[in-house]
């Protein structure tokens, strides 16, 4: 089979012939459709990530196709089911096997490339929302890196939960994607004031924040009392040091979010809220912005659209079908 593969760090991928894996127990061999590509994927390039897989490996955190193999102990899946799966790699390869109890069914009404670009994006922001933040109705929700992969999931789940949403990204093409997604007021990053704009809107209850830097300062101090504030990554490049005194005063709560923890703690946070969000796909109330698909052998290509912020919503790579 054909992969995708990290061979040294920091340099592109490579395309390699490899030879199909075979399951092991409690794993289902899928043939791959689609894989949808993440931030976190790029950060496992420069071999920055919370994981660090040992080198070579294949590429992809999450994937969608047809189930061809199964390993023994596996029996809640079946031959010729229609899966997604959050790996966390494998994805960027015509065959991936993967465990049983990380693959999601998927209805009929969803192709591949929405389920490619599902899991990880609304998953993030549906439990950040309601699992961590306890969004409510009426409270009003300010999302940095509003146009990105998870921004825009955050902007639409979000405003289904009743927020009052203001969409933070950079130039007014992507602010018009915010709108489209259901965003009630946008701000320009590379212009517009954050901490003043936001507190003439009433201030800010929750803090969606995966850039960090700058950001992060201007909208902790746009908060409102007992705001909820999530890091949950720091595409600016700059984690942010949290002056204690502020979050004293203010009576803010900072809630750490790394989804792909909930795998091996607590994985029916992930089955709870993916239950939730596909009910929502097939009621037409969810729809992933796909920007880019591009083949296999584009994969680099494809990475560089997240690396230089020209993609909005999803990069998607369709491996085969």
């Amino acid at each position: 089979m054909r992969a995708m593969q990290v061979s040294a760090y920091d340099q592109p991928l490579t395309l390699q012939d490899l030879e199909t894996p075979i399951p092991a127990t409690g794993e289902v061999l899928v043939k791959v459709e689609a894989c949808g590509l993440n931030f976190g994927d790029t950060l496992l390039i420069k071999g920055t990530y919370q994981e660090k897989p040992a080198l070579p490996f294949t590429l992809g955190m999450e994937l969608s196709g047809t189930i061809t193999a199964l390993g023994d102990g596996v029996e809640n899946l079946v031959i010729g089911q229609r899966i997604a799966a959050y790996s966390g790699f494998h994805g960027l390869a015509e065959y991936a096997a993967v465990p049983a109890d990380i693959c999601v069914p998927i209805p009929d009404v969803m192709d591949a490339v929405d389920a490619a670009a599902f899991l990880i994006a609304y998953g993030t922001s549906h439990v950040a929302l309601d699992y961590k933040a306890r969004l409510q109705p009426g409270e009003r929700l300010l999302v940095l890196g509003a146009s990105g992969g998870i921004g825009l999931t955050a902007v639409q789940v979000g405003k289904l939960m009743g927020a009052e949403v203001i969409a933070c990204a950079r130039g007014q093409a992507k602010l018009d994607i915010c709108r489209a997604s259901g965003a009630d007021h946008l701000l320009d990053s590379d212009v517009d004031d954050l901490r003043e704009i936001v507190k003439s809107l009433g201030g800010a209850d929750v803090v969606y924040d995966p850039i960090g830097g700058d950001q992060f300062k201007a909208a902790m101090r746009a908060c409102n009392p007992e705001a909820r504030i999530l890091p949950l990554g720091f595409a600016s490049g700059e984690v942010p040091q949290i002056p204690a005194n502020i979050l004293l005063v203010k009576n803010l709560d900072v809630l750490g979010l790394f989804w792909g923890g909930y795998k091996k703690f607590k994985p029916k946070v992930l089955t709870d809220s993916f239950k939730v969000l596909i009910d929502w796909y097939v009621a037409g109330k969810l729809k992933p912005h796909v920007s880019h698909v591009l083949p296999l052998d584009q994969a680099n290509e494809a990475l560089d659209l997240l690396r230089t912020r020209k993609a909005t919503g999803k990069v998607v790579v369709r491996v085969s079908g």
